[in-house]
């Protein structure tokens, strides 16, 4: 039984071309970094959805091709203009085809993936009713969403859940759903409104719906945001920013001139009380990597002790460019130098009083920079990503967190960078005895361009959705802590020398979502499969 079309909708047909771009204007003036404009993402999609119903209700006889390119083109707008800062970044190393090449990977792979959710919507429409086709259209966007956390050109940034960091006392509920819950909500909206729109005989009962659907997550938000009151079990921390050019790091300043200094600014805001010093990305490291092995013999690891020692209860979570030495190939990535094998790590390391040391090892690599996606398949994209620091996509890591723990028995989550991306990862350390979160990065990668700030403002859903405080390292971006409600109670400012100290409250409960992580993934893709299913029985009754 073929599904009935709306009988009313907006005087919109096929012949207005660009009236779905509307859409890409307000994703962008959406989009974090713009303070408080994240309620525009609850009206972003309809134009978008009008649109491609109007495409369906043409006579046009390539309806799906017009559809999928047309979403594409959308959201490629959005998408570029939203994080252009990874062509800047590119562009420092490589020419300007080159970097423009390069870019149209994360430019262009995400829109390609959200057109298709679209295409399979136009597809889905010709069986099904209209309400099922759209809560279909949501699961399908949600499902993209968990794909691009999980496979090797994993890019998340873009999940529309993170738009709401930009106003995060509206995502309270975080601690909940995470940022799929996000997702759903703005979908929720635009489905409502477009429900409204094009059918005006159950405005009431759509209105009433998105009424309850608006005011219940936001009074709730707000509710648990002026009530929440954090466990009481004080820290005091020190969160260091040395301001050192990641683009000539050792043409500009030693390894040994860098140590001194990551010292000296820790040592000029710290009470003799510290408990952790937070150093950023690669703080720690040589012209020829550091050895993990031998680490206590260099002449680094004696001083930082030496440090210590005025700080009877001082820790040191620092970012260190290692590697391991191995007899066999143990990895996939242990690269054969004349029969010894070298795997190079992004890594964490926590120095304290003793001659203990504990090291984590970047999980969450960046494509291409830090790892080449689907091995050997894309053997000869090498010499482009080489250019672009990192190992040629050669570093080592390791399968799931480990939370490093100070002698007194403090458990830090040690995020590198672009990990602060992924909630359900994040939520892993905290499963795992987490009290809190300490970020260390280096987004001067990426100049001052909004990309820095993007990565800071998404840094307050991981303190929402797990409860804890962060307090965040950046070489040359922006340093903050940041308390369990998601407000940034200090910050640096780009490219400035500075540190700063908090004494911040420890958690040792579990919120929801760290401990079911990702359910409403799960329930979308319960939603998806009853609607292939019922397309399925439609398509096989149309048949018969």
């Amino acid at each position: 039984m073929k599904a009935k079309r709306p009988k009313s909708w907006l005087n919109l047909n096929s012949k207005n071309k660009y009236f779905g771009f509307i859409t890409s204007l307000l994703l962008i003036l959406a989009w974090p970094p713009i303070p408080y404009s994240a309620p525009l993402l609850l009206i972003a999609l309809l134009p978008v959805l009008l649109h491609t119903e109007s495409i369906i209700q043409s006579d046009n006889k390539r309806k799906g091709k017009r559809i999928f390119w047309t979403t594409f083109l959308v959201f490629f707008i959005w998408n570029t203009a939203s994080i252009y800062w990874v062509f800047n970044a590119m562009n420092a190393f490589l020419s300007v085809p080159v970097s423009l090449l390069i870019s149209l990977i994360p430019f262009g792979l995400a829109p390609l993936l959200m057109a298709t959710c679209f295409w399979i919507y136009g597809k889905l429409r010709k069986r099904l009713p209209l309400l099922l086709s759209l809560l279909a259209l949501a699961s399908l966007w949600t499902c993209y969403e968990y794909l691009h956390q999980w496979w090797d050109l994993a890019f998340p940034w873009m999940t529309l859940g993170n738009g709401w960091a930009n106003f995060h006392e509206l995502a309270q509920w975080y601690s909940f759903t995470g940022v799929f819950g996000g997702t759903w909500w703005i979908w929720g909206s635009n489905i409502l409104i477009f429900l409204l729109c094009v059918e005006p005989k159950k405005a009431k009962t759509y209105a009433a719906a998105l009424a309850a659907w608006l005011t219940v997550p936001m009074a709730t938000s707000l509710y648990i945001y002026s009530s929440y009151e954090e466990p009481f079990n004080p820290s005091q921390i020190v969160v260091v920013q040395p301001n050192v050019d990641p683009y000539g790091k050792f043409s500009f300043i030693s390894h040994q001139e860098q140590l001194e200094n990551l010292m000296r600014l820790s040592e000029s805001v710290a009470p003799v009380n510290t408990e952790f010093f937070i150093w950023p990305e690669t703080a720690l490291s040589d012209p020829n990597g550091i050895n993990e092995d031998e680490f206590r013999e260099y002449p680094q690891f004696s001083e930082i002790q030496g440090f210590l020692m005025k700080f009877p209860n001082g820790n040191v979570l620092s970012g260190i460019e290692s590697f391991q030495v191995y007899s066999e190939p143990r990895t996939i990535t242990a690269r054969d130098y004349g029969g010894v094998y070298i795997d190079h790590f992004n890594a964490g390391v926590l120095i304290d009083n003793s001659s203990k040391l504990q090291y984590y090892h970047k999980s969450k690599l960046v494509p291409g920079v830090e790892q080449l996606p689907f091995g050997e398949k894309l053997a000869f994209m090498k010499p482009l990503f080489q250019h672009f620091g990192g190992t040629t996509g050669g570093y080592g890591k390791q399968s799931e967190p480990s939370v490093l723990y100070s002698a007194s028995g403090i458990g830090a989550a040690p995020v590198i960078c672009y990990e602060s991306i992924w909630g359900n990862y994040v939520s892993d350390y905290i499963n795992k005895g987490a009290q809190f979160i300490a970020i260390i990065t280096n987004d001067g990668w990426w100049g001052n361009t909004s990309g820095k700030d993007q990565h800071l403002q998404y840094a307050k859903l991981r303190a929402i959705e797990t409860r804890r405080w962060v307090a965040r390292s950046a070489n040359t971006g922006i340093s903050a802590f940041i308390n369990q409600k998601g407000d940034i109670v200090e910050k640096t400012s780009w490219w400035e020398e500075a540190a700063l100290t908090q004494e911040i409250n420890l958690n040792e409960e579990i919120t929801f979502y760290s401990k079911h992580k990702d359910w409403v993934f799960f329930a979308s893709g319960v939603i998806l499969i009853l609607t292939i299913i019922g397309f399925l029985k439609n398509s096989k009754r149309k048949q018969g």
